[in-house]
């Protein structure tokens, strides 16, 4: 951790809106970069197996960012409604033609690309932005790293079935 002196962070950030903004940037600039898998050269499997896997370390180990992200959501995005609406638009409008390529040459199942990630987006992100919500229905006053692998674990499974990407069966000897 960098622990930064007010003056520090008064010099680099002139106002909390331009520091907030970076916050929020930088989460959307961390979620996105994890998205490069997902292009023709990877299989549909290997792509969004590794996204998965990715969005949920970042839940875990950025929690707080998730949250200050999703609470700009909830209220109707109102610093950062512009990237949305521009860069990541068409960063997913990207990534949406390749889901439909692998869809087309009969390597997934038919599933509507855009609604696949909010699908991911929400699972993943929900051990992060309902962590609360979470722990109380497991019982559990923190989530630890053996119940972060158990949520991937079945998130990978979950939604790799729901693409038509199933584990093989394994062969018996």
């Amino acid at each position: 951790r960098v622990l930064f002196r007010s003056s520090n962070l008064h010099y680099y950030f002139r106002t909390k809106q331009v520091l907030y903004r970076a916050v929020l940037a930088h989460t959307l600039s961390l979620w996105l970069s994890e998205t490069d898998i997902i292009s023709a050269e990877h299989s549909p499997r290997l792509a969004l197996e590794q996204y998965i896997r990715a969005k949920m370390r970042l839940s875990a180990s950025h929690p707080d960012a998730s949250r200050v992200f999703a609470n700009e959501l909830l209220h109707g995005a109102p610093e950062i409604g512009n990237v949305l609406r521009q860069a990541l638009r068409e960063l997913v409008a990207r990534k949406a033609m390749v889901i439909r390529a692998w869809i087309e040459g009969g390597q997934m199942a038919p599933v509507d690309p855009y609604h696949l990630f909010f699908t991911i987006w929400a699972a993943t992100q929900t051990y992060a932005d309902f962590e609360a919500q979470v722990c109380a229905v497991l019982g559990v006053s923190q989530l630890d790293a053996d119940d972060f692998e158990h949520a991937t674990e079945h998130l990978v499974a979950l939604l790799l079935r729901g693409c038509g990407l199933q584990e093989p069966e394994p062969v018996s000897a």
